[in-house]
């Protein structure tokens, strides 16, 4: 059975993504779930994007070529490897993916508690209640929850735009984005389908962030009819 390979975003819930790997088993494909290190679990290395690129070439290393699924940040990760080694995946498919940097008031505020919080941890301050407010500003609950080093890992994730990579992306790209999508705007996926000159935009009406949870057959049919589309 072809296996589908997925890259998840920020957390990590095998639950949720049951119907999904049950509904690409249905369609004749086996799902593997990669756990994205540095965000899932306690550890003292902080990740950059391209520590993630080579850990993803390492997880890829005994395949031929791969059809790879990257979720938001897990978008993210897929892109970069995609650019850099394009070689290594047959078809790329990405749900509401990160990976275009914006630079509006909300997000660069957002970016500076980030990297102040990530910089002076626990000095900011000795309040519980001030720490949470700048948390709540930032907007970011898995921020909130994430050990010093999850936090200067997604710093260093959210600070890179991948746009200047999007037009060397040559495998075939299907790009699914849910359509009421208010962490990564639909116009993100629009300027992904523009900039990748192999790609296909397929809209979820509807859907927000996760279609592929709320919206699975419809996520899942597309997925299967493009890839059986390539011949794979």
């Amino acid at each position: 059975m072809e296996k589908i390979f997925i890259i998840h975003g920020w957390t990590y819930t095998t639950d949720r993504w049951q119907n999904f790997i049950a509904r690409v088993k249905e369609g004749g494909y086996e799902s593997v779930l990669l756990t994205v290190p540095g965000l899932t679990e306690a550890t003292d290395k902080v990740w950059s994007l391209d520590d993630y690129v080579e850990w993803l070439k390492q997880k890829l290393e005994n395949e031929d070529q791969s059809i790879l699924v990257g979720h938001s940040n897990g978008g993210r990760i897929a892109l970069a490897f995609a650019a850099k080694y394009p070689g290594k995946l047959k078809q790329l498919i990405l749900i509401d993916s990160a990976g275009i940097y914006h630079n509006e008031l909300p997000l660069r505020f957002k970016r500076m508690v980030f990297g102040a919080l990530a910089k002076i941890g626990k000095k900011i301050t000795a309040s519980e209640n001030l720490r949470k407010v700048l948390y709540k500003f930032a907007g970011e609950s898995d921020y909130k929850n994430a050990s010093p080093q999850m936090r200067q890992t997604m710093v260093n994730l959210i600070s890179v735009d991948l746009t200047p990579k999007l037009p060397a992306i040559n495998t075939p790209t299907l790009i699914i984005w849910g359509r009421e999508d208010k962490a990564t705007p639909l116009a993100d996926g629009e300027l992904m389908h523009k900039l990748i000159a192999t790609s296909q935009l397929n809209i979820i009406n509807g859907a927000r962030h996760s279609p592929h949870f709320t919206h699975t057959k419809e996520v899942c049919d597309a997925i299967i009819q493009t890839i059986k589309k390539y011949g794979f």
